[in-house]
């Protein structure tokens, strides 16, 4: 049964932390993302420049059933790609720039977009055209206070850090207002060397800093 647009926006939310997986194949892709999970991670995007993303999307999808985590695509350009990931089993869609016609798109079928923006102006388009939650990229070009600068004019805007998140700044971007953080490289990194025991650890360490942050 497909689930419904709200309750996936609940599930990204109410986590916190959406884990960005960026591999050389579609099998390392998987392997992350079950890295992720076993860390507690209960949303999942896997990017589109991974080689086999499409594959690795409808394998997650076959191999996890619809309430363990929800699982999206990012680094989707176009409408096209967004419904080739649709289609293969993904419940959300990422952008790293506002597409409108991929934002119709998923709203047509009720399928979360979160896009992509960098100033005021992009983020007020990106809700103007049905975004419930706005991706701020790339995060290291701005830092947390972005967040509480963007929200002055726009408090109703639900942002997203993507890039830049770490552990030592998680807890700032969270307490600046953001509705949670999507982590790539910060947390997928320590699986380098194959240690993916290490991704499920990173992943518990970001979460407890979230929820923590989350109660100050």
């Amino acid at each position: 049964m497909m689930m419904k647009k709200f309750e996936t926006l609940r599930r990204i939310v109410d986590s916190g932390l959406v884990a960005v997986i960026r591999a050389d194949s579609a099998d390392q892709a998987i392997q992350l993302a079950e890295a992720c999970h076993k860390g507690g991670v209960a949303a999942i995007e896997v990017a589109f420049t991974v080689h086999g993303a499409e594959e690795a999307i409808r394998e997650l999808s076959r191999r996890f059933s619809r309430g363990e985590f929800v699982l999206g695509a990012g680094t989707v350009l176009d409408p096209e790609t967004a419904r080739m990931a649709m289609l293969a089993g993904a419940q959300y869609v990422v952008t790293p720039a506002l597409n409108e016609a991929t934002v119709r798109l998923c709203n047509r079928y009720q399928i979360p977009c979160i896009p992509g923006a960098m100033t005021v102006e992009e983020v007020l388009r990106a809700m103007e055209c049905g975004a419930d939650i706005v991706k701020l990229f790339p995060g290291e070009l701005f830092g947390p206070s972005a967040i509480r600068a963007i929200r002055g004019p726009l408090p109703q805007a639900n942002l997203l850090p993507t890039g830049g998140v770490n552990l030592d700044n998680v807890s700032d971007w969270i307490k600046a207002g953001a509705v949670g953080v999507a982590v790539g490289g910060a947390l997928t990194g320590p699986a380098k060397p194959g240690d993916m025991q290490a991704v499920t650890e990173t992943a518990r360490k970001f979460l407890e800093k979230i929820q923590a942050a989350r109660l100050k």
